[in-house]
């Protein structure tokens, strides 16, 4: 049984950082696909970043490209966003997804899910 756990979510002021982990369990994750996506209240889930686990491949939706960067640890099965110069906008849950079948930048595509970490940007 594939579990996601995510953290490091919180409030923050306009233009600073925070980092985002999702620690990955249950499964050897060689083939994953790791994606990042968002939910803002009365909106639908959006794309964020996505990172293969094999090959490191990385994806990143238009709007958070030079803003944010997604990474992993293989060691510790770790997967990481970095946030940067936050605004008021990206307050969201930010969720941890992952599928076997590689990447796609569609939230239906995806078998695995973590609970989810706020993110609150105060402007």
């Amino acid at each position: 049984q594939v579990q996601l756990v995510e953290s490091g979510g919180g409030l923050v002021q306009a233009g600073g950082s925070l980092r985002l982990s999702c620690v990955a369990s249950g499964r050897t994750f060689s083939s994953y696909a790791m994606a990042w996506f968002r939910q803002a209240p009365g909106k639908e889930r959006e794309f964020v970043a996505a990172i293969t686990w094999s090959g490191g491949a990385t994806y990143y939706a238009d709007s958070m490209k030079g803003r944010f960067t997604i990474s992993k640890d293989n060691a510790e099965n770790t997967v990481y966003l970095q946030m940067n110069s936050l605004k008021p906008e990206d307050t969201a849950e930010y969720y941890c997804a992952a599928d076997p079948r590689g990447f796609s930048y569609g939230s239906t595509w995806y078998n695995y899910w973590g609970q989810g970490t706020l993110v609150t940007v105060s402007s």
